[in-house]
């Protein structure tokens, strides 16, 4: 059977980001991808211009029907919005038995605002503990640990910093520091460094989401961590090489760009 990866996120109404870009990325690495959509965002290239949290019994019933049914192979979550969301998700995934990649969704490509002030807790105390690899950017970082990264050498004490509150690995991403794209995967006892030439390309739409999928999708197919993560970074990477254009703003990476070979990063 095709392995099967659950996203757990918010629906992107443009297509980039989200919920769509989950899917999207999942059918370019080969697995089967089901989704439990959170929220509901009007957005586009310019910025999100509204956002509506589901239910928490709407995104329970999703997952228990999926799961139950399905199975699933990997959980991805994204936007959880509230921290009644993010608790219900957490104590879902708990009980699954499946790697788990949080991309702990703080504010979207744009600066808008993704998750509350009040589910910041919820994020460190609940959903970070259950995770198989957690994947902050480093606005996420300083979001939840209060670190500032602004050279390479500080990634170790921001790994340290999300470790802390109880995921497995961490991947630390440092696509906003100058030079080469490097980010940091590590347990705590070991480190790999990941690198990738930075592209002259505004079009970034949906990265974050896009890579944190891609490692799902890679731990489905039965990967260690190092490996997935390996993997969807140079499936990110390409991606984000051939973004394009779209609307009038940041038009987002091309999920597809290695469709021709079928399994793409692997």
């Amino acid at each position: 059977m095709r392995p099967r990866v659950l996203t757990v996120a918010g629906s992107d109404s443009g297509g980039g980001a989200g919920i769509q870009a989950d899917l999207k990325t999942m059918l370019a690495l080969g697995v089967h991808g089901m989704s439990v959509i959170t929220a509901v965002t009007a957005q586009n290239s310019l910025g999100v211009q509204g956002a509506w949290e589901l239910p928490v019994e709407a995104v329970r019933a999703q997952y228990c029907s999926v799961v139950d049914d399905i199975g699933v192979q990997a959980v991805k979550t994204g936007m959880l919005a509230s921290a009644e969301l993010v608790e219900a998700v957490a104590e879902l995934i708990a009980g699954t038995g499946a790697p788990v990649v949080v991309d702990p969704v703080g504010v979207s490509k744009h600066g808008d605002s993704l998750l509350a002030a009040s589910a910041l807790d919820s994020v460190r105390k609940k959903l970070l503990p259950v995770a198989t690899v957690a994947t902050p950017n480093l606005d996420e970082v300083a979001q939840l640990t209060g670190v500032h990264v602004e050279s390479e050498e500080q990634l170790r004490a921001a790994a340290d910093a999300v470790l802390a509150y109880g995921p497995r690995w961490v991947l630390v991403k440092g696509g906003h520091l100058p030079g080469d794209a490097v980010d940091l995967l590590t347990d705590g006892a070991e480190e790999h460094w990941l690198r990738a030439p930075r592209y002259d390309n505004r079009h970034t739409h949906g990265t974050g989401c896009t890579l944190a999928s891609a490692i799902a999708s890679q731990l489905a197919r039965g990967q260690s961590v190092p490996e997935a993560v390996s993997a969807a970074k140079r499936y990110v990477t390409g991606a984000i090489a051939a973004g394009f254009a779209l609307g009038a703003g940041i038009g987002p990476v091309d999920h597809g760009w290695d469709l021709t070979r079928g399994t793409a990063g692997a």
